[in-house]
């Protein structure tokens, strides 16, 4: 304790809130993630070996000093490799940053094709899912589908979601005006990530994809015709059409709407926000193909 008394109130204050406001970003990072229990342990041992440092001096027992510094440093390393998935989530969000993201070219026939898609299967309750590439490549992904390369249109995508048409089970990855690959097969997020784990295959396919890339993931429910949206591992649901090209054209950077309420999400008031029950396993020919 005599340590403290050397130190300046004002210096050790300005260390402290610095410290809590990186644990609180921290925190609000890996909020609702597997990794939050363990972020716990992590802060309960980093106070811990704080408080021990500060009130027992150490140097007086170099055996137990070095198995304690040697520990934290393997420590440190271990955290690196459990946290792999959320520290490769922090590098996408840095390059999601303004001063570092590419402009996009006209949106707007990619999101009239898109929206129009949409609208025709909601109506008659075609399931689907679609993810548009932003910054973060997803060539990996591509490689496990069907590759095409086709001009994007809505006629296009309303066939390759037809119930008979053997491409309609898995997703669709749109770049730019081009749908480059379809049938193909999408990260499942974890059940305990979902809020509510009613929500079917496609919905925890879309969540899964926002997670690890920077897609925005467009999903269309079988089995109630509901179109959400996910980015960044969160989903909206029940949006109307309008609502659907206002929230793509916002989040493309396209042109924003006049009315500046169609910015923002528009919930279908007739419809309950009622979870979809598992809506990819409602049919037992395309269990499988929903995992997409």
């Amino acid at each position: 304790m005599d340590r403290l008394g050397g130190y300046p109130w004002w210096e050790m204050a300005v260390e402290l809130a610095v410290i809590w406001f990186m644990v609180y970003l921290l925190w609000r990072f890996i909020r609702g993630t597997r990794a939050q229990a363990a972020v716990r342990v992590v802060i309960w041992i980093a106070v811990i070996t704080l408080v021990v440092r500060l009130i027992i001096p150490l140097e007086a027992f170099e055996r137990l000093a070095f198995l304690f510094d040697n520990i934290l440093g393997m420590f440190a390393l271990a955290l690196v490799v459990i946290f792999q998935p959320e520290l490769r989530r922090a590098f996408i969000r840095l390059g999601e940053a303004d001063f570092l993201r590419s402009t996009r070219a006209d949106v707007a026939p990619v999101v009239d094709a898109i929206v129009t898609s949409c609208t025709f299967l909601s109506r008659n309750k075609f399931g689907a899912i679609m993810a548009i590439e932003q910054n973060v490549g997803m060539r990996e992904l591509i490689e496990s589908g069907r590759s095409l390369n086709a001009d994007i249109s809505a006629p296009l995508l309303q066939s390759i979601f037809w119930p008979n048409n053997p491409l309609h089970d898995m997703g669709v990855v749109v770049r730019g005006d081009k749908i480059v690959a379809a049938g193909v097969q999408f990260p499942l997020a974890d059940p305990s990530e979902m809020n509510d784990r009613r929500l079917g295959t496609r919905h925890r396919a879309a969540i899964g994809l926002s997670r690890a890339v920077d897609a925005i993931v467009i999903v269309v429910s079988e089995e109630t015709g509901s179109i959400s949206v996910a980015e960044r591992g969160r989903l909206e649901q029940w949006l109307t059409p309008e609502a659907l090209r206002a929230e793509l054209l916002r989040r493309l950077g396209g042109a924003a709407s006049a009315d500046a309420d169609a910015s923002k999400p528009v919930v279908d008031a007739e419809n309950p926000l009622d979870a979809d029950p598992d809506d990819d396993e409602a049919t037992t020919s395309s269990s499988k193909g929903e995992a997409a």
